[in-house]
This record gives structure tokens, C-alpha cells and sequence, in this order.
């Protein structure tokens, strides 16, 4: 078989109308949907069943105990004949196209990665496109595994993180480094829905500690000779230096400050000299500008200057 798309499903019933209706209506010949409901206590099971026997031989359903995403995809990827793999949440939906482009792609490029670009769709029905590829550094495009069709055998054992936060970004790195080669579609052929509770804003600061989590497991990786040390190093000084801490700064949580000094601290302890760090110097003036106020403990100052040349220029 040549693709197995894996979807986890919990308390999706509103949704599944548009994920589920788009994968079936992709373009590929030989492809499979294998969707796992993950302990849903609405009524997605049942719409589950009934999109397997309605398409029998190309839907798969599995009903598990709620384990969370990670937990779920990973059970999917065992489940997956395909050649290829893709990942979609069950409250997004992709185009027609997507996955015939990706995996011709693929095949003509002989790349174990593509990537497309995604458009976020907000309640109020505004779109905002996002793309995360840089030519120069295919490992920029690590963050979401919903963007990206993988080749079987560049995943091999990787698989997602369970009972944390941030499972996509991990998984994806790994693949990455892993991949012979990554390429790149300037499309956007995934519909990421936007307004709904996300990782991404939420007021937990403690559970952001989970991103230190994920870079040591990245360290590890690389340390086994999967990767190079310079692709860990942009994802540290990215994703934790200039993300993560800047996106705390915004928080009212009261343990944000012992968050921020805790990521603070282990950017610290793995890139002693910022300025000596390669992926540091290649950013643009005003990211180092930020990353250096953050490595500093200058982080609400950041904030403040950000917002008040927002203001300057409209």
C-alpha cells in the first residue's frame, strides 16, 4: 500500500464531518484511513463505525482507552501498511490535492520529507497562511506533523512522545535529522482550524516545562548519532529561547517566572556562549535581538519593546 493516513479522535463529533469528508475525497488510489478514537465519550465512535462500514476497504477504526494523542498516533503507525505516512488532527481538514501532491513529490524528488504550508482558518472565518520551511534549514519546518508526509522507512522507530505536550514537534525533529532529504510544496494544502484551546495558548505555565523534556530527548537523539548538534541547537535557541519564553512572558500565571528561569537556565547551561553559537549569528537582527534579551532575564522588556513598535508602525 502505498499511504496510510493516521488520524486520533477524542470528543471530535463536531468535526469529523470536515476531517473525515476530506480524506476520503483525496485524489490517491492507494491509501488507507486508519482512525483511533482515543476514549471519546461523545459520539465520535459511533461516526467512526459508521464511516468503516460505509468505506470498509478504506477506513480502519480502532477504539482504545484514552491515552492522549501521542498514544493514539503511535498505535496508528503500527496499524499503517503504507509506504508513506501522514498525520491529521480530527478538527482539521485537507484539500483534495494534498496527498497525491505530496507523494508525487516524494517519489519524483526521492525525498523521505515533504512539507506544505498550512492555512490557519480562525472562528471569525479570517485566514492567515503559515509556512515554517527555510531553504537554508530544513530542520526550521520541525513543529506540527500535519504539514508533512513521511517515508516508512525514515520513521522506523521513531515514534511520538506519550503523556506530554509538544508529541508533534518531537516526532517531527527526529524524522528530520533522520531524512536524506526534505523538500518543500509552496501550497497550502492543510486546514488548520484556529480558536479552539490549544498547547500553544494556554495559561499552564508549569506544563511548558515539557518543551525541556523534549530538547533533552533531542539531545539524546543527537548524541546516538542521529543528528548534528547544530540542528539541536536551533531548535533550542527557537523554540525554547525565543518561543517558549516569549510566549510565558504574555502569561498572568504566577509560576511563570520559574518557568522562564528554568528554560532560561538550560539554554544557558547547553549554549554558554550565545554568540558563539552558528544558528544564533544566522537569525535576523531583530530575532537575536529578542533572544539575547531573553538569555539576559530581559524577557518582559522584549515584550514591551515588541508591542510598543507594533504600535509605532500599525
Amino acid at each position: 500500500m502505498k499511504l496510510s493516513v493516521i488520524v486520533p479522535v477524542y470528543n471530535a463529533e463536531a468535526y469529523l464531518r470536515d476531517c473525515v469528508g476530506s480524506l476520503l475525497a483525496q485524489t490517491v488510489d492507494d491509501y488507507e484511513l486508519i482512525l483511533i478514537d482515543d476514549g471519546s465519550t461523545d459520539r465520535s465512535w459511533e461516526l467512526l463505525e459508521a464511516y468503516a462500514g460505509e468505506n470498509p476497504d478504506r477506513v480502519v477504526v480502532r477504539h482504545v482507552e484514552n491515552g492522549g494523542q501521542g498514544r493514539a498516533r503511535n498505535i496508528g503507525i503500527e496499524l499503517a501498511r503504507g509506504e508513506y505516512l501522514g498525520f491529521v488532527d480530527s478538527d482539521d481538514w485537507v484539500l483534495p490535492e494534498m496527498y497525491a501532491k505530496l507523494l508525487r513529490k516524494a517519489e519524483t524528488e526521492r525525498a523521505d520529507v515533504v512539507v506544505c504550508d498550512i492555512k490557519k482558518i480562525y472562528e471569525d472565518r479570517s485566514t492567515e497562511p503559515l509556512s515554517a520551511w527555510r531553504d537554508d534549514r530544513p530542520i526550521a519546518a520541525a513543529g506540527s506533523a500535519c504539514d508533512k508526509l513521511f517515508r516508512r522507512s525514515a520513521v522506523g522507530d521513531v515514534r511520538f512522545s506519550e503523556g506530554t505536550w509538544y508529541e508533534d514537534f518531537a516526532f517531527s525533529a527526529k524524522v528530520l535529522m533522520r531524512a536524506a532529504k526534505t523538500v518543500h510544496i509552496p501550497e497550502m494544502l492543510y486546514m488548520y482550524r484556529c480558536g479552539q484551546p490549544s498547547t500553544m495558548h494556554n495559561n499552564n505555565a508549569i506544563k511548558n516545562l515539557d518543551m525541556l523534556k523534549v530538547m533533552e530527548d533531542l539531545k539524546r537523539f543527537v548524541e546516538s548519532g542521529e543528528g548534528e548538534r547544530d540542528d539541536y541547537e536551533f531548535l533550542l535557541i527557537n523554540h525554547v529561547l525565543l518561543d517558549s519564553i516569549s510566549r510565558l512572558a504574555q502569561q498572568d500565571a504566577p509560576e511563570r517566572k520559574a518557568v522562564i528561569r528554568r528554560m532560561r537556565d538550560y539554554v544557558r547551561e547547553n549554549v554558554p556562549d550565545l554568540n558563539a553559537c552558528r544558528s544564533y549569528r544566522q537569525e535576523s537582527g531583530k530575532r537575536r535581538a529578542v533572544m539575547r534579551m531573553n538569555y539576559m532575564g530581559g524577557e518582559d522588556a522584549a515584550q514591551l519593546l515588541l508591542k510598543a513598535k507594533k504600535r509605532i508602525l500599525g
